[in-house]
């Protein structure tokens, strides 16, 4: 028998739902998608059709045969968009055995082990393509070159804007400026890198998308591209032969990718509106400093996962305004 469970008033009505919301973010995901198979081709198209049925799969076989749920979730949507987004932060060259490792780590183990949708501590797909660069370091930093549509895994490679970057710091002498593609290739996608990052105008149209439809708020992504741009900007002006300006560190890399569709992550973000500001914020200056001081030329993944990890104490500390409080102080 179904029990009518009523809580406490006020009670607020509205027509989101997380199916609605997830197919949605899909839908943002789209042209970045397009753009992927452009650059890349067939490559991208194995990647991503592998990891996206290999979270569906996971996700399928262990709330049915480990968890024994009668209610199977894949229909919801967010199995789909943890293999899209895992998807984008690989190569288009990596072997497709090791995207299914990544998709089972993601699902099973940082998703599903901690009781499914709505109550992991971490990003799945980001922890899984962690996973993998600790794993696997070698296949997950061999960038193909642009332009091999018809090639996947015996693509020829390529440095890629933010392996320059490095270089800059850590090895002048062999690294110059002149090396990083033009502002017009880093905006629109013609460089090396993961699947889905390269192309900003793209990621930023799906942004625009779920803004409009009221998906996310910007306070996460806004704040967390103003602070890399500002720090970025900082740096630069401090030793402009040594570190890039803001601008290059808004268009490499995994940032725009991490900060519209990562970092905004219903389940690990936090609730209030300067709870995100402080979280963006936190992730801006974390991955600026993981790029230039760090050992990896990416700090995107890292930063977006340790402030997952403060996003309980954000939301203990910044709580926000209780339904009808304004007007009871009135």
């Amino acid at each position: 028998m179904n029990k009518l469970i009523v809580s406490l008033s006020p009670h607020v009505h509205g027509d989101d739902t997380v199916k609605k919301n997830m197919y949605g973010v899909l839908v943002a995901l789209l042209p970045a998608f397009a753009v992927s198979l452009y650059i890349f081709g067939v490559g991208a198209l194995i990647v991503t059709l592998t990891s996206v049925a290999s979270c569906v799969f996971f996700e399928w076989l262990i709330t049915k045969y480990v968890l024994k749920r009668d209610r199977v979730t894949i229909g919801d949507g967010s199995a789909i968009i943890t293999g899209i987004l895992l998807a984008f932060n690989l190569p288009s060259n990596i072997p497709v055995w090791i995207v299914m490792l990544g998709a089972l780590f993601a699902i099973g183990v940082v998703k599903m082990s901690f009781g499914g949708l709505g109550c992991n501590l971490f990003n799945p797909a980001l922890a899984g393509r962690v996973f993998l660069l600790l794993s696997f370091p070698v296949q997950m930093t061999s960038w193909p070159a642009v332009g091999q549509h018809m090639v996947y895994t015996d693509a020829v490679t390529a440095a890629t804007p933010l392996a320059v970057m490095k270089g800059l710091i850590t090895s002048p002498a062999n690294y110059s400026m002149d090396q990083l593609p033009g502002a017009f290739d880093l905006f629109f996608g013609n460089n090396p890198g993961c699947i889905g990052e390269v192309s900003v105008w793209a990621l930023l149209l799906g942004f625009l998308y779920m803004l409009w439809k009221r998906i996310i708020t910007w306070h996460i992504p806004v704040s967390i591209l103003l602070t890399v741009f500002l720090f970025g900007s900082v740096m630069h002006y401090v030793d402009p032969d040594k570190y890039v300006n803001g601008w290059i560190h808004l268009c490499t890399g995994g940032l725009v990718l991490g900060a519209v569709f990562m970092a905004t992550d219903y389940v690990t973000s936090p609730m209030s509106h300067r709870g995100m500001v402080v979280y963006g914020v936190c992730i801006g200056l974390l991955t600026v400093i993981i790029r230039l001081f760090g050992s990896y030329p990416e700090g995107m993944s890292f930063a977006i996962l340790i402030m997952n990890a403060f996003t309980p104490l954000i939301n203990t500390y910044i709580k926000p305004k209780r339904f009808g409080e304004e007007a009871k102080r009135k």
